[in-house]
């Protein structure tokens, strides 16, 4: 992910109609599931199916959501020379990423690509995983942290509002991991109600102001409302380029305290937050 996903849209793995029109979604990234998605008797062809997408190639990232129960036949069946652009592991815990570890490596050796090569997004879906976060989050193929909210809650005796206040401070756990261990921010939960949209903006703008910068998707319908809500207004990215400029500008005349343009005085917090900004509206590159 060399640009954060905005958006990244479950297909399930064995309907390669679904993943055609998904890479046409305007999806940053899609995510071929061989876990929750495909049915237990349709798993082998699953994998065949993904296979054959990813070996078709597209014109967006395809990661594959693994299954925690089929970690080596799973991963044997991906991690080819036609290589998806990382792995979504579910139910992440550190020894389940030790596990994904070991068995990438082996299938990176076996298709010739290069060592560590397939990074993670490792979802956080069990107490373990959350009481472990940061040893999740610090594991050596894991760039980005995600949430799986409804095992989580199930797991918890959870009974979480529409708002999902219940799992708020897990949210910043994984947010607060992600910024010490020096990956990526984290994405957002999916928006399990479709035909939602006023549900999907205001949950979707709630995770953003949470620290989240991107969100998973189960429908074509949701990316569009993700992206506008992750990706910077005109004025927000002129103001934070505004800031940038004068920050920069009073540095090289030597002053130590600078005054942006709205007469605030800048800060290292208040760049990084501009930079942030910057980031987001590139929309090159994402992955």
């Amino acid at each position: 992910m060399n640009q954060l996903a905005r958006s990244l849209l479950y297909v399930p793995g064995d309907r390669p109609d679904r993943a055609a029109k998904a890479v046409k979604s305007g999806a940053d990234a899609v995510i071929l599931d061989l876990e929750d998605g495909v049915a237990p008797d349709r798993k082998e062809h699953a994998r065949g199916t993904v296979a054959a997408t990813l070996a078709a190639g597209a014109d967006v990232p395809l990661w594959v959501r693994i299954d925690a129960r089929h970690v080596d036949v799973d991963v044997a069946s991906v991690v080819t020379m036609a290589a998806p652009a990382g792995l979504v592991v579910p139910m992440a815990e550190p020894a389940l990423l030790r596990e994904v570890d070991e068995a990438v490596s082996a299938a990176e050796a076996a298709s010739g690509l290069r060592p560590r090569s397939l990074p993670v997004l490792a979802l956080l879906e069990t107490a373990l995983g959350v009481v472990e976060v940061l040893a999740v989050a610090r594991s050596p193929r894991v760039i980005r942290l995600g949430l799986g909210e409804a095992d989580l809650a199930g797991e918890l005796g959870l009974r979480p509002d529409s708002a999902r206040t219940e799992l708020w401070s897990i949210r910043s756990a994984v947010v607060v991991a992600s910024a010490a261990a020096g990956i990526q921010r984290p994405v957002g939960p999916v928006h399990a109600t479709l035909d939602d949209e006023a549900g999907l903006l205001e949950t979707t703008q709630l995770q953003l102001r949470q620290g989240f910068r991107g969100r998973t998707a189960i429908h074509p319908q949701q990316v569009r409302i993700i992206n506008e809500v992750h990706t910077p207004t005109t004025d927000e990215i002129a103001t934070a380029k505004a800031i940038l400029d004068t920050y920069a500008a009073g540095l090289a005349t030597g002053h130590g305290a600078v005054t942006g343009p709205d007469s605030r005085l800048l800060d290292a917090a208040t760049v990084r937050d501009a930079q942030d900004v910057v980031a987001r509206a590139e929309p090159s590159g994402r992955a």
